[in-house]
């Protein structure tokens, strides 16, 4: 089956070049012209991943954002903009996006950003050393559906969370410095990525607070410590 997009860009010139070109690359693509609309197609079908312009009618990219990950904790998410600002950034994230892609763009970058997201399993990945039956710590963890459980309590992962999750967990003890998992999880280590991680390492603190053996330690300049 093909995998379903749903593309929110009022710009109609921009959005009918990038929907025909990633038809192309056998994608199937629903257009949603504003925020309004796109939540409504949301709301009536199922989407693979959703990409989200910023500058909408009616409702903006980050409140349809939010909305979305409410409904759906998760869907990718990616934004696709030309607002470069890095609080922009940085508040995407945190409303729930995994990624962002800034205008102008190649639609091969954009594919390569897309594709990330639908491949649900990496080959390459090192064999877990204290991941055990998907355990970290008290927390039955589990990658292909992205959840966490401890007790009768489930917490939904966003793709991006569990991936940098099973980067640490397998890695469990050891110091992992930034631009190593910066580099295996977005494939760049600049500052927005940087800033980016540190958002997604707050998340999962979070998440795992059920269980007060579980750290992640920051290593002052040089990056991130698992234990439990």
């Amino acid at each position: 089956m093909k995998k379903k997009i749903l593309y929110v860009e009022d710009d109609p010139n921009l959005a009918f070049a990038t929907k025909d070109n990633l038809e192309e690359y056998d994608y199937e693509v629903v257009h949603a012209v504003d925020g309004k609309q796109a939540l409504d197609f949301f709301g009536k079908d199922h989407f693979d991943i959703c990409v989200l312009d910023i500058m909408l009618p009616k409702m903006d990219g980050f409140t349809l954002a939010e909305k979305i990950r409410s409904a759906d904790s998760q869907v990718p998410i990616l934004f696709l903009t030309a607002r470069a600002l890095q609080e922009d950034k940085i508040k995407g994230l945190k409303l729930g996006a995994d990624d962002y892609v800034t205008k102008p763009f190649s639609i091969e970058e954009l594919k390569l950003r897309i594709d990330v997201f639908l491949r649900r399993s990496k080959s390459d990945q090192p064999v877990p050393v204290k991941v055990n039956s998907s355990q970290v710590g008290k927390y039955a963890f589990d990658f292909q559906k992205l959840t966490l459980t401890i007790d009768e309590t489930r917490q939904n992962l966003t793709f991006r969370e569990a991936e940098v999750l099973k980067y640490l967990a397998e890695r469990t003890d050891q110091v992992i410095r930034r631009d190593e998992l910066l580099k295996a999880i977005w494939g760049d280590d600049d500052y927005f990525m940087g800033r980016s991680l540190d958002v997604f390492i707050s998340r999962l603190r979070k998440y795992l607070s059920g269980d007060p053996d579980i750290r992640i330690d920051n290593i002052h300049g040089v990056g991130f410590r698992m234990r439990w």
